[in-house]
Parts: C-alpha cells; structure tokens; sequence
C-alpha cells in the first residue's frame, strides 16, 4: 500500500543471495567491484589466474552470449590474452566461447595500447599495436558470431572494433542490424551505435539524441533502454566545448522523465550490474543540474562504476562531488 502511495522510492527490493559485502567507503563512495556479484567475483578471480576450467565452471550461471557486463569484466582483466590463445585452440567443445573471450580482450588490450589520447597524438608504433590487435580480434569474433549465430554479444564487440578500424557506415551498420536481429532492444548495442553517430566519429550534431529518442520510444515502461537517452546527453556534453550546455529546464525534464519510465520505474528490474544502469543516469542528471539525481545516488548508496565517469578528468572524485552536491 505505502508502495503505491508514495511510489518506487518506498519500494525496497529484495536482499541479493549473490551480493557482494560493501568495502570500506571513501567519503561515503566504493567503486563497484566485479557487478557487485560473488559468483562474477570468481569469475574474475578464476580468469586472473588463468585457469580455464575454473572460468567454464564460474561461467555456468551466465549467458556470455547475451551478458555484455560479465564480457566485459574478462575483457579489461589484464593476463587474459597470455593463456585464452590455448583454450581458443585446443577445447574444441567451448571454442566459440574461447573466441568471443580472447575476441572482446583483443579489443580492450588494443585501446589500452593506443590510449584515449586523440588521434594526433597517438604515435605510429601505438598504431601499429593497436590495428594488429584489433586484426585479432575481428578474426575471432567473427568466428565466434558464425559458430553460436544466436549471440548479441560477438556483434557488440564487433561494432567497437570496426569503429576503431574505420571500417566505414556500410559495414558498421550491418553489424549494428545483425545485434538488433538478435535481440531488438539489447542497450549495449545501441549505446555503442550511439557512440558511432557522434561527430567526433563521423556522425552528424542532433543524430546521436534522435537516435536514442526513437530507440526508447519503442522500449516498454520499466526498460533498461532509458539509458540510452542519458548517455546521449552524456555525450553531447563530451562533444561540447560549454562544460553547462546541459543545464536547461526542456534537458532536465527530458531527463527526469526519461528516468521516470526506465530505471525508476517500478517495472524496472534489477538485474546483474543494474549500479551501471543508475551511474548513467546519475551522470546525466547531475550535469543537467536536475534534483532527481538525489534520487538515483540515493538508490546507489555510494556504488561507483568507472563508465560513464571516466569522461571526466577524476571519475570517482567527480562522482563523489556530484554525489554531495544533491
């Protein structure tokens, strides 16, 4: 009854058997580790040590067909791509898994050597690593896609890789169809297409916020796609050179009740890694100078995820003073 006299903010979901026991705060904030998930902890813990069956084993409550957040933990663990290479040859049954594993850390190893410096000043060796791990990786993925035609997750990685190959709007756009084929409203693939329709990546100005619009319109109440309306802002403040170019009142209400019909929602389910979902909209409200940002960072108790802070110079600073401020 109190629920649905004072809405979802008096709905309090229920405990997680899976939870991961809250670290010692800093200034009330913690980064989220492994999605905040015991069994995504030995996941990592498994990968770390490079024991392949220990990671088939920990893998057994997940879909890494369709689980882009559990990839992407493998992805940035640094010593994957020292032993995945042996899985990838010699475990023929889980192959495509190997693949899609060695594929998505190929991606991520490859940004790490070319860093997120602008193109400028990147050097030709940086280049040089950076295109050959990508290589790899295309390989890979692509094998993957073909060996489990049903997974979303092999066209995700794709279409960061093809961005980074400049590989052109033909084949990036159907990478882009085959991800929505196999799963319509999959947020992962749009916010990565969202990323693509940036100016910086050849995009027009207004195409990116149009897209995202358009995309939610279509999702139902309670969806996690609401956050592809709020990285849109995100990155129309990246884009900008006017660090306040979100605060009007037309951006905030956008926001507000973009938040309203998605993650605040009492539909919304919080499913693995949900912190992710709420940091993106706690970015986009906060930079909008909306008071529901009170809300969301209420919900996240102090959880920190480096995406989508890491556009700021001090993610965890700036979330943490964002965070006081409302």
């Amino acid at each position: 009854m109190f629920g649905k006299l004072f809405g979802r903010d008096a709905e309090r979901p229920a405990a997680d058997p899976y939870a991961l026991a809250v670290p010692r705060r800093k200034n009330g904030v913690y980064p989220l580790r492994a999605l905040g998930d015991t069994r995504v902890l030995a996941l990592v813990e498994a990968a770390d040590a490079g024991e392949w069956e220990a990671v088939k084993e920990a893998l057994a409550p997940f879909d890494l067909g369709r689980d882009h957040q559990v990839l992407g933990e493998l992805a940035v663990l640094d010593g994957v791509q020292d032993w995945i290479g042996r899985a990838v040859e010699e475990d023929k049954e889980h192959r495509a898994t190997a693949l899609l594993i060695s594929g998505a850390r190929h991606i991520s190893w490859g940004w790490e050597a070319r860093t997120t410096a602008r193109a400028v000043h990147v050097t030709q060796e940086q280049w040089r690593v950076f295109h050959e791990r990508l290589h790899i990786a295309e390989e890979q993925l692509l094998e993957a896609a073909e060996l489990r035609p049903e997974w979303v997750t092999p066209w995700r990685q794709l279409l960061t890789s093809g961005r980074g190959m400049s590989l052109g709007p033909a084949v990036n756009e159907t990478r882009f169809d085959a991800g929505l084929r196999r799963d319509p409203l999959d947020l992962d693939i749009h916010t990565e297409w969202l990323s693509q329709l940036q100016p910086r990546w050849g995009g027009e100005p207004g195409q990116a916020l149009e897209f995202a619009r358009k995309a939610f319109a279509a999702a139902p109440d309670g969806h996690r796609l609401g956050c592809v309306v709020a990285m849109a802002y995100v990155e129309e403040w990246v884009e900008s050179d006017d660090s306040d170019c979100l605060q009007q009142p037309r951006i905030r209400t956008e926001l507000r009740e973009a938040a309203e019909r998605s993650i605040l929602h009492h539909a919304y389910e919080r499913g693995l890694g949900w912190q992710g979902d709420y940091n993106m909209f706690a970015m986009a409200l906060s930079l909008a100078g909306s008071s529901k940002a009170s809300n969301v960072f209420r919900e996240l108790d102090g959880a920190f995820t480096e995406w989508p802070w890491t556009f700021m110079a001090d993610p965890q600073k700036a979330y943490a003073r964002f965070r006081k401020a409302f």
